[in-house]
């Protein structure tokens, strides 16, 4: 699909029928939302939807964890909620420190494990949302991914793109990588690139590597050591994972072997151990996750970290700042 969406490769325009079956039914669900058919739920506190517009990783996850550090170094005690993608949940679930990937989706196991940030997650994101604010009193509620669940009400629209995919071939899916047509980003209150040139109206975001650490490390360990020089096998798991090599090989890492898996792919010991044969194995936060409990001593990950223009931070807290004061003693529920 990758080749289809992003390389031209033709078996693009034998797929373009079903994207005009896939426009339809993605328009007719709008406007059922639109014309009051299907009620969405607004929130009593600010809700920000940090999601994208087209299939598989951009960047949203580095940006949900940018905004948490952003609101409370202002003074917001935010909240997060979340499908929890490729977990079957019934109801909703608490996110605890410590929970595995298996239990919760390997995305809010990450955030929560970074960050120790209230996070319920849930198929339905306003049940989720509800049971956020009922156990934990948030003030604002972060939605990782969610664009187009439009059930949840949102008061902010946050579009992470991939600087370097850009929308691909600029089709629906399944001839092209989009949920939506492009014309949903005119629609959306701020535009984060990842890793490109920003267009005009759009912000610009870096991801910046921080220090290896070993997969099985806690929070408290400080005693160990990595040779950048040596030769190692790199994996990845994520939306992109050439990004990932690329930043790899940018920093002068020593990659014998690159090795990308589809998009939270699950794993086990022998695999990655008979990947890894007797050369380090370096990945992803977002795959040391889901490996912790199954770790080898010279498995290793990198994490990154958003960084973003003192202009964006400036103009979504003022947004915040007015959606929260038009928030008080103004709640009307659902529309």
């Amino acid at each position: 699909m990758n080749k289809i969406w992003y390389q031209g490769h033709s078996l693009r325009w034998l797929l373009l029928p079903l994207s005009g079956v896939f426009a339809v039914i993605t328009y007719v669900r709008r406007a059922l939302f639109r014309l009051g058919f299907k009620l969405q739920t607004a929130m009593p506190v600010p809700v920000i939807v940090v999601g994208n517009i087209t299939v598989g990783g951009s960047g949203k996850t580095p940006t949900v964890i940018y905004l948490i550090e952003l609101l409370r170094q202002h003074g917001f005690h935010p909240g997060v909620i979340s499908r929890g993608y490729g977990v079957d949940i019934q109801g909703v679930k608490t996110v605890n420190l410590g929970a595995s990937a298996v239990e919760v989706g390997d995305e809010p196991a990450m955030i929560v494990a970074r960050t120790q940030v209230p996070m319920v997650v849930g198929a339905k994101r306003v049940d989720a949302a509800n049971a956020l604010i009922a156990e934990f009193g948030v003030d604002v509620i972060i939605c990782d991914d969610g664009l187009q669940h439009y059930a949840l009400g949102r008061d902010i629209e946050l579009v992470v793109i991939d600087g370097q995919r850009g929308l691909g071939n600029g089709l629906l899916l399944p001839a092209g990588p989009l949920r939506e047509g492009a014309w949903r980003l005119d629609a959306v209150d701020f535009i984060v690139c990842n890793g490109g040139p920003a267009a005009k109206g759009q912000f610009e975001m870096q991801l910046a590597p921080t220090e290896v650490k070993p997969v099985k490390c806690d929070a408290n360990c400080s005693n160990y050591s990595f040779d950048k020089s040596q030769p190692l096998v790199a994996m990845a798991g994520i939306g992109n994972p050439a990004r990932f090599f690329e930043s790899l090989r940018a920093q002068g890492y020593q990659l014998a072997l690159c090795q990308g898996f589809d998009d939270h792919q699950a794993y086990d010991k022998t695999q990655l151990r008979d990947l890894a044969q007797d050369l380090p194995l370096l990945m992803t936060e977002k795959d040391a996750v889901k490996c912790r409990d199954f770790a080898q001593e010279n498995w290793w990950y990198l994490a990154v970290n958003a960084k973003l223009s003192p202009q964006f931070d400036e103009q979504l807290l003022a947004r915040l700042r007015e959606v929260a004061a038009a928030k008080q003693g103004n709640f009307h529920g659902i529309r």
